[in-house]
């Protein structure tokens, strides 16, 4: 077990263009020599939906490691803390082999974060499962979620690593109005999403529950944005960019930008603020 010590910190607000408005990522800047106990407890302490550790890079290419917690789990990958993280490793002076492409190792494999400006987005790790709900599944997540099963216009998985299904209904208005139980879910990541109006600045609304993780409501999630746009560009239902809404129901204003390139490559974008900064004794 290492000795406690004082190391650089950082928590940053990703995904919304004025602080306090998405979600909080508590980055601890130097996770030398802490083992995972000792990072579980600190995630656990923050009490955020993620807690990450920035380690010297394991794989050839990468700029830096990252692991991930949750306050009840270690993640392969997640999508706001990817970014959080990106932009606090920069401000505290990490530089990049690549000026405008980091490149991050976890245990999902490598993720690459561009910088355009101010600016960053991680490129959509692949799906590593998909395909429809089985129909006891299904029953018990719209029973979960209080809907009917007719209300559900399509039912996927979407798991890039922390283990995300998704349902969408017939509307933005639908999915803002759910006041699931998540107590009858407790094993489940569950993510809704539906169209908002034509002409509304926002294409899709989506709302993430994450019990199995040891949250509730997930205020702003990258991870689960990046395998939605996934499975909606495969299957030819929406736009190759496109923005989304997330967080209303929690009192944030998070907004994603997702854009498929002309590689096929999903990026998933956001603004990130620093509103935390210091030292914390590990």
């Amino acid at each position: 077990m290492a000795v406690p010590r004082s190391r650089a910190f950082a928590q940053v607000d990703v995904f919304a263009s004025t602080p306090l408005g998405g979600n909080p990522v508590a980055v601890v800047l130097d996770g030398t020599d802490l083992d995972a106990d000792a990072m579980a407890a600190f995630a656990r302490w923050t009490n955020l939906s993620e807690t990450t550790f920035v380690l010297p890079p394991d794989t050839p290419g990468a700029d830096y490691r990252l692991r991930i917690f949750t306050p009840g789990a270690e993640l392969p990958f997640a999508g706001h803390p990817t970014l959080g993280s990106a932009h606090a490793w920069l401000e505290a002076g990490g530089v990049p082999r690549d000026p405008a492409l980091l490149v991050q190792s976890c245990a999902a494999g490598p993720v690459r974060v561009r910088r355009s400006g101010s600016s960053l987005a991680f490129a959509a790790p692949p799906t590593t499962r998909s395909g429809p709900l089985d129909d006891a599944l299904l029953a018990r997540v719209t029973a979960a979620l209080g809907v009917r099963a007719d209300a559900v216009l399509a039912h996927q998985w979407v798991d890039n690593g922390p283990g995300w299904l998704a349902l969408q209904l017939a509307s933005a208005a639908a999915v803002l109005d759910l006041e699931p139980d998540l107590a009858a879910v407790p094993d489940l990541k569950i993510g809704v999403l539906g169209a908002h109006p034509d002409g509304h600045p926002l294409r899709w609304e989506v709302r993430a529950f994450a019990p199995a993780l040891g949250l509730g409501e997930d205020p702003v999630t990258g991870s689960l944005n990046a395998s939605l746009a996934q499975w909606l560009l495969r299957e030819g239902r929406t736009a190759s960019r496109y923005r989304v809404g997330q967080g209303a129901r929690v009192g944030r204003t998070g907004v994603l930008d997702v854009e498929q390139d002309a590689a096929g490559t999903v990026w998933v974008g956001g603004a990130t603020t620093t509103v935390v900064r210091g030292t914390v004794t590990l």
